[in-house]
């Protein structure tokens, strides 16, 4: 029945500041309507995962995380840096993949991960 995801939607309290950001930092071209599409090649895949409520993955206060797929980690991190970013822990790898975390302007933790 589920095709795939239509969108990820949340309010910010700085719309324009937020949109640069993600602009800026992630390289995400936030259209004036506010948004962007994302078009993933096939071999993509995206994730659905429900955390317990007292799951210490991310902050309890933090409903939903963002999970951004990236080419390249090294360059992601090489770009991060360049803009400033630090990231909010340390690189971790397993099984699934390389991970690093950010946060966005309103603390929002978010996951960068090269699979």
């Amino acid at each position: 029945m589920i095709k795939g995801f239509g969108g990820v939607f949340w309010r910010t309290k700085d719309l324009e500041g937020t949109k640069k950001w993600y602009r800026d930092v992630l390289q995400l071209d936030i259209g004036d309507w506010n948004g962007t599409v994302i078009q993933s090649p096939a071999e993509h895949e995206t994730i659905f995962s429900l955390f317990a409520e007292n799951d210490r993955y991310f902050p309890a206060e933090q409903q939903v995380m963002l999970n951004f797929q990236v080419h390249s980690l090294e360059e992601t991190m090489q770009h991060l840096e360049r803009m400033g970013v630090p990231l909010a822990k340390e690189q971790e790898s397993s099984e699934y993949g390389k991970f690093i975390w950010i946060r966005d302007p309103d603390g929002r933790l978010v996951e960068l991960w090269e699979k």
